[in-house]
């Protein structure tokens, strides 16, 4: 949306980058979350803010200045951090750690769905409005109330269909002040007690750095002109390469990655995950030197790309997992995804300035220099799991 409203490629970056700050610092409020009320209610709380404030985006979206959308931005990135500290929280309490690892791979493949409608369907929803409309603004006003129609019918979903385990605490329980300090104080002092602290620390920053530097150049590679180095494609053939051929792809992989997990462990598959992470980044490489203009062959390459990082990915999340259990262990995975948010969100308040500076081939090769980093956390990380 700002790259079709005329932002700078370094611009968006850092702001869009900015927007996931809530995602790492949620820890500050994660105890809250595991002390008051229960999971389900904060799920279903959270969903509603999140459609009240992208309905109030596709309202805003159409005034001249970008302050009002960024705070309504980042309102919605607070619920949603909010809510996934609740699910993920839930998310370990339906289910036992067989069931973990077995749902795992369609977990992250929702995850990734998520952000693949966003850059899908909904980006060639917004592409096609703009030919239609010819007004950008009024286009992605269109398609943020489709967005919110859409969490709205989500959020009755779940609120009829979403189960009730025994272990999610009871709404009605009383938490005195005294008891909110204690446990949010414990949730942190023994996140950092955890043996091996330092090297998971290590592991959730740098195992997914090359799709950190990446993922937020993707959409403007595809964007610009050819004499810009980029691919020339209109906003709704990026959408269809996404949202097609890249979502196949990434259910495949996710799945895949789920189920090989839960049969052989983490400790197996780690190494070929890491490689199906870190080495399809190659094929953007490929594409900034090449410039094919066939669709097919582009899509070909995202394809790859996808599957490879839903394979990939599925290691990322179990290993958070299997870090966060005991005690807390709510509070300890939200810890542990704010530093993959921050994984992803420092890369990215940098990685369009790289990009202005090195060009699109320069910016791919420096992506692809970053694999030595998941290949080096990888090798320490993978010694130190226990055998299955």
């Amino acid at each position: 949306m700002f790259k079709d409203m005329g932002m700078d490629n370094g611009t968006l970056a850092l702001l869009t980058s900015l927007i996931s700050l809530p995602w790492v610092v949620k820890p500050l409020w994660s105890p809250f979350v595991d002390i008051f009320r229960s999971k389900r209610w904060w799920i279903l709380t959270m969903q509603v803010l999140m459609l009240a404030a992208i309905g109030l985006i596709a309202a805003s979206v159409r005034l001249t200045t970008f302050t009002l959308t960024l705070i309504l931005f980042i309102v919605a990135a607070f619920a949603s951090a909010t809510h996934d500290i609740a699910a993920d929280g839930f998310y370990m309490l339906a289910l036992d750690k067989r069931q973990q690892s077995a749902f795992v791979g369609i977990r992250s493949t929702f995850y990734r769905i998520a952000s693949v409608f966003g850059q899908g369907v909904l980006v060639v929803m917004a592409g096609v409005l703009e030919k239609r409309l010819d007004n950008v603004p009024a286009a992605w006003s269109v398609t943020m109330i489709v967005s919110a129609v859409i969490l709205a019918l989500m959020a009755l979903y779940h609120a009829l269909i979403l189960p009730r385990p025994a272990d999610d605490r009871n709404a009605g329980e009383v938490r005195t002040a005294g008891d909110v300090a204690r446990e949010f104080g414990e949730a942190f002092a023994s996140f950092f007690r955890k043996k091996g602290i330092w090297l998971a620390i290590a592991f959730m920053l740098l195992y997914r750095l090359p799709e950190a530097f990446s993922v937020k150049m993707l959409f403007p590679f595809f964007r610009d002109p050819v004499d810009a180095g980029g691919l020339g494609f209109t906003t709704d053939m990026y959408g269809v390469v996404f949202g097609t051929f890249g979502v196949i792809a990434l259910l495949a992989g996710g799945i895949l990655g789920g189920l090989a997990a839960a049969r052989l462990g983490l400790r197996k598959c780690l190494w070929p995950m890491a490689l199906s992470l870190a080495l399809p980044c190659a094929v953007y490489l490929y594409m900034s030197i090449a410039q094919p203009e066939s669709l097919w062959t582009v899509g070909a390459c995202v394809v790859f790309d996808q599957f490879g990082y839903g394979f990939g990915f599925s290691a990322y999340m179990l290993y958070m997992i299997h870090f966060s259990e005991g005690p807390l262990k709510t509070s300890h995975y939200a810890i542990c995804t704010a530093f993959m948010a921050l994984s992803m969100m420092l890369p990215g308040l940098v990685a369009g300035y790289l990009q202005e500076a090195l060009g699109y081939v320069g910016f791919f090769i420096l992506v692809m220099i970053c694999c030595l980093a998941t290949f080096f956390v990888t090798f320490f990380a993978q010694r130190r799991l226990p055998s299955e």
